[in-house]
């Protein structure tokens, strides 16, 4: 990778750790499912109008809006709603680039090399190390609802990857369109009407603040960014710089939540950076099954 797009994904990383902390003032103010439904809502108008037709097939458009919108986020805000820490959260949704890794390799055919394979133990170790730290005290239940949340991210990173799209932020606005109504009536069933509505009633700057937040710049700009990057990179290679969201995660934790980070939660977070720079940062030579082969032909470095 290039060092821009190498600052890039460093970039969508810090707005996506910091996103953790945000998303957690945010369920103060509105119930789990209705604020997934308002992030979509607000990130897909207007911008829906401004953006042109979609330049993918819409089965695309659908399956990557109902396995990250409605599934990822629904999952990953309801287990934050249910007692996961925003700091924990942003570790635990790490293991994402292990489902990624290995979807990839099932239907995409990109086999990452022995030290990439090694920066990702790495990595995983420092996840693991800090889900030590603190994980055993909250509830089990919530810490499932973000390892599945996981699982569909990874799902979702490997649709972006086989839909290819020519224009990320195109495609991302689409994609917001996906998850608003079926969060809706799921919010509507499970929440009730009446939570809903007290919620939009008190709506304040505050409020308005975060679902700006999680809309435009998390999801507008991020999941933008992010399949840009996917469509110039193989999804394994991509995917590890996530690894980086909890360090982002953590720092703006304790410093806006007042989450406190052990030292055992530093040594993670440097096992973390190693490892994903020795999965990204490793040169390799690209195999056959890495890439489709107009790619290999052509593609933006």
């Amino acid at each position: 990778m290039r060092p821009t797009h190498i600052s890039l994904a460093v970039l969508v990383t810090a707005v996506w750790g910091v996103n953790f902390t945000v998303i957690e003032v945010g369920l103060d103010h509105f119930p789990p499912l209705l604020f997934s439904a308002l992030r979509f809502l607000v990130a897909a108008l207007p911008a829906v109008f401004f953006v042109g037709r979609p330049k993918v097939a819409w089965k695309w458009i659908v399956a990557v809006g109902l396995a990250l919108g409605v599934a990822k986020f629904g999952l990953l805000f309801i287990g934050m709603d249910a007692g996961m820490p925003a700091g924990l959260s942003s570790l635990v949704i790490q293991v994402q680039a292990v489902f990624t890794a290995i979807l990839a390799f099932v239907f995409l055919g990109e086999r990452p090399t022995r030290v990439r394979l090694a920066g990702m133990a790495v990595a995983l170790c420092g996840v693991g190390l800090a889900a030590v730290d603190e994980g055993t005290t909250g509830p089990l239940g919530a810490f499932a609802l973000v390892i599945t949340a996981a699982a569909c991210w990874g799902l979702s990173n490997v649709l972006t990857r086989k839909a290819s799209p020519p224009d990320p932020l195109n495609f991302m606005v689409w994609v917001s369109t996906v998850p608003v109504l079926p969060l809706l009536g799921l919010s509507l069933l499970t929440e009730g009407p009446s939570r809903d509505l007290d919620a939009l009633r008190a709506l304040d700057w505050q409020g308005a603040a975060v679902v700006g937040y999680v809309a435009w710049v998390t999801t507008v700009f991020g999941f933008g960014a992010w399949g840009w990057l996917l469509h110039r990179h193989p999804a394994s290679t991509v995917a590890p710089f996530s690894l980086l969201v909890p360090v982002f995660g953590m720092s703006s934790a304790a410093l806006f939540l007042h989450e406190s980070i052990s030292p055992l939660r530093w040594a993670a977070a440097a096992l973390l950076v190693g490892g994903v720079a020795l999965t990204s940062l490793t040169p390799r030579k690209v195999q056959s099954a890495d890439v489709p082969a107009p790619e290999r032909a052509g593609a933006p470095a």
